[in-house]
């Protein structure tokens, strides 16, 4: 794999038994770019090591004023730093290579991860977790994968140069062998208590990504609050934390470099003072003593290659440990009976769901009232075929009497879209907001008008002034932060019709809007979805007065179903819920909408508590 054959047309199945084996299989993965970045190590180490032959075959010659010798000593030179030159250049090819496609296999797997999980990914795994892993932890991956086949070369290099050593001058040889592994020896206890600072420091970096991700998503609550000041003061006090373990591993990294230096000079110091010995006795040629003392200053290089190893394993291992975590999460995905529709096919029909008993029949659109929100918010994700995600045990939905378990994952996104209360927008233009997977039934044109978008575009409009004022051209920034509460309620209602699903489920998409806004919002959205199955959550008047039918769920089952009408005359919990009179709501209710619709603020948006008003536009309807 080259990096310009990226994206993979198939990352794989990872091994997530363990962070190790998540990395032994990332090796084995890219095994010809590994073999290839260990074989021109291998080259450019031998043609390094082999220097210092020549240039005691130089001294020797010099010696001995042989001409010839030294002509073809000086051949052997050339020839050996054009090795060197090649070796080392096409390993750097080879090394950045294998650290990219391992870094992109990983990214590629978590992309296919947090796709296939969709909204259940936050649920069972933290965000900040999930951003630390997508960032930091693929970079450090990268690098360990990278750097075994160069940690293999320098292995056999070293095994090498020692085994020649011993032969070429047995005594030095062996002195130096002896060294290679008291230095080996003398640095792997201080492997141990640096990996485990290394492991805390990451844990507590990772803890700190967790709580700046958390601040920044909800930075506007705080604000709204006065907040900021608290959640900020805790992350510094978590940036502390991380720079004091930062500390602590650097301390330990830098005790193992002094090892690293001390030792190799004390074994060159003791090579010298011997091979002076021997040379003074006659035992050893000049040139011979000047060959050792080369060998043992290259060895000094692989020396350093151990200690990359070992700290890029333990930067790595915790990292391979937090990405193995989240790509072992899976879509469980329930066998089918005997008999079951194909793999590619989308089921149609009245979706069902047999723990609560909602039905939503086909073509129509529904209403659901729920008196807990936290509750309907579990209820559309089990509608869009995540309950066994959240509950194995629990039956699943079923749209036209199959079970969305055991729907592949892309026949059954396409069967249901659900758009949460708080949906995301990516940054990007407009256009690219809009550029989702759909049946193409749906113009953006459509969709943006039947959401109410009109002031949106203005603003996104003049924002693009300089670019000719085009509003599919101006760009949205990250999670839509430059725009108001509702004006991204409205843009990714319009990214949700735009996708036209067979069944789209909507959590209070109208909540942060005002009255006449949400009431054109849901005369445009009954028009728009004509013959398709549309399930709102919501306790808007509006909204319900719209609904061909209206289930109340109370306590997790439906209890009544009706017009809005008829239950607003004779059920007394529903209009409970829908009046906000607390008094008569029973054990299971509550406020059945987070964030009550106010007054317009003049965009479209809320601007305060409408609740008057509502209570008169209950009683002209009823």
């Amino acid at each position: 794999m080259r990096i310009r054959d990226l994206p993979y047309p198939d990352p794989g199945d990872p091994d997530v038994r363990s962070g190790f084996r998540l990395l032994v299989w990332l090796w084995r993965s890219q095994l010809g770019g590994q073999l290839k970045a260990l074989a021109w190590g291998t080259l450019h180490m031998a043609a390094v090591a082999s220097f210092p032959l020549a240039v005691g075959m130089a001294v020797q010659a010099a010696g001995e004023r042989s001409g010839e010798r030294l002509v073809s000593t000086g051949a052997l030179m050339l020839a050996l730093g054009l090795a060197v030159t090649v070796g080392d250049t096409m390993l750097h090819r080879a090394a950045v290579t294998n650290w990219i496609t391992a870094a992109a296999r990983v990214q590629q797997l978590l992309a296919r991860r947090t796709a296939e999980l969709g909204a259940a990914l936050t649920r069972r795994v933290a965000a900040g977790e999930v951003v630390a892993v997508s960032t930091g932890d693929i970079e450090k991956i990268g690098w360990f994968v990278e750097a075994v086949s160069r940690f293999g070369a320098a292995l056999l290099t070293t095994a090498g140069v020692c085994s020649a050593l011993v032969v070429y001058e047995p005594l030095l040889g062996g002195l130096v062998t002896l060294g290679v592994l008291v230095l080996a020896l003398v640095v792997l206890p201080l492997l141990p208590p640096a990996t485990r600072r290394a492991d805390a420091q990451r844990a507590k970096a990772g803890r700190a990504t967790e709580l700046a991700a958390d601040t920044v998503a909800g930075l506007r609550v705080l604000r709204g609050i006065g907040g900021e000041e608290l959640f900020l003061d805790r992350y510094r006090r978590a940036s502390q934390e991380v720079r004091r373990a930062a500390v602590r591993t650097a301390r330990m990294w830098s005790l193992i470099d002094a090892v690293q230096v001390v030792l190799p000079g004390l074994l060159l110091i003791s090579v010298v003072w011997f091979g002076t010995r021997l040379a003074l006795d006659g035992r050893v040629a000049v040139g011979e003593l000047v060959t050792v003392y080369g060998a043992v200053t290259f060895l000094l290089f692989p020396l350093r290659l151990f200690q990359e190893i070992a700290m890029a394993y333990s930067f790595s291992r915790p990292s391979a440990k937090r990405t193995a975590r989240v790509l072992a999460l899976r879509r469980e995905t329930r066998p089918g009976p005997a008999g079951a529709p194909g793999d590619a096919e989308v089921p149609h029909g009245d979706l069902y769901d047999p723990v609560s008993g909602l039905l939503a029949p086909a073509g129509r659109l529904t209403a659901v009232v729920c008196g807990d929100p936290d509750a309907a918010g579990r209820l559309a994700e089990r509608l869009g075929g995540h309950s066994a995600e959240s509950a194995p045990d629990t039956p699943s939905v079923l749209l036209g009497g199959v079970a969305l378990d055991e729907v592949p994952l892309e026949a059954a996104r396409t069967a249901v879209l659900v758009q949460d209360k708080d949906p995301v927008l990516l940054s990007g233009t407009l256009r690219e907001l809009l550029d989702v997977p759909s049946s193409g039934a749906v113009p953006r044109e459509r969709a943006l008008e039947a959401a109410q978008c009109g002031d949106v575009l203005a603003a996104l409009a003049q924002a693009d002034g300089g670019r000719g004022g085009d509003p599919m051209r101006a760009r949205i920034t990250e999670r839509g932060r430059s725009l108001s509460g509702g004006q991204r309620q409205r843009l990714a209602l319009a990214r949700s019709l735009v996708a036209d699903p067979e069944v789209l489920v909507l959590d209070e998409p109208t909540s942060a809007v005002d009255s006449h806004t949400e009431a054109r919002v849901a005369d445009a959205l009954r028009r728009l979805r004509t013959g398709r199955t549309t399930v709102v959550f919501s306790s808007s008047l509006l909204l319900l007065d719209r609904a061909d039918r209206v289930a109340f769920v109370s306590r997790g089952e439906v209890t009544a179903v009706g017009t809005h009408r008829e239950l607003l005359a004779g059920e007394p919990g529903y209009r409970a819920v829908v009046t906000r009179e607390t008094g008569e709501l029973d054990e299971g209710g509550g406020n059945g909408r987070n964030g009550e619709n106010g007054a317009s603020d003049g965009n479209g948006d809320t601007a305060g508590p409408r609740e008057p008003r509502r209570r008169e536009r209950m009683e002209e309807t009823a």
